[in-house]
């Protein structure tokens, strides 16, 4: 099973070194991807309009969506998961032939609305607003730590099991 991560924008220092480990180690579980897409476009007269800019940004994200099985979108407003019931929810994906299952992660405006709309699943990885650099983060930390769980190996102490 492919495990595709969708990204508004790049990460920068001094996350990147950070996000660059932890995407290498969630390598070693799954068939791992990145696409990072473009931050949406300041308006007119150089003016925010965060309405536009999170409906360029989900014509971009729905494009590199595209072929994926399942989606789950990162959304404070999500349904909030410990790291085994990730390890689960990947496992039963793998189990039920998904090919691939993709994380989006929004850029400073958070999802566009259809994109969270059309999401199989939606999913909060804290009640706080993240940037997306931190979510990225996160993320990928969290899909290792689910591989680690899934194969009974020793990184995930944090009680609960499986």
């Amino acid at each position: 099973m492919r495990v595709h991560v969708v990204v508004v924008g790049k990460v920068r220092s001094p996350l990147q070194e950070a996000v660059s480990e932890y995407e290498a180690r969630a390598a070693r579980y799954w068939k791992f991807a990145v696409t990072e897409v473009d931050a949406g476009s300041r308006g007119k007269g150089g003016r925010e309009d965060p309405a536009a800019i999170r409906a360029a940004e989900g014509e971009r994200l729905r494009t590199a969506l595209a072929a994926a099985g399942r989606v789950v979108a990162l959304t404070r407003e999500g349904r909030a998961m410990s790291s085994p019931e990730l390890a689960r929810f990947m496992d039963e994906c793998a189990l039920g032939s998904v090919r691939e299952v993709a994380f989006v992660v929004g850029g400073a405006f958070g999802l566009d609305p259809e994109i969270v709309r059309a999401a199989h699943r939606r999913v909060s990885l804290s009640g706080l607003t993240l940037p997306h650099e931190m979510a990225r983060l996160v993320l990928a930390e969290q899909l290792y730590r689910a591989g680690t769980i899934s194969r009974g190996e020793p990184y995930h102490k944090g009680g609960g099991g499986r």
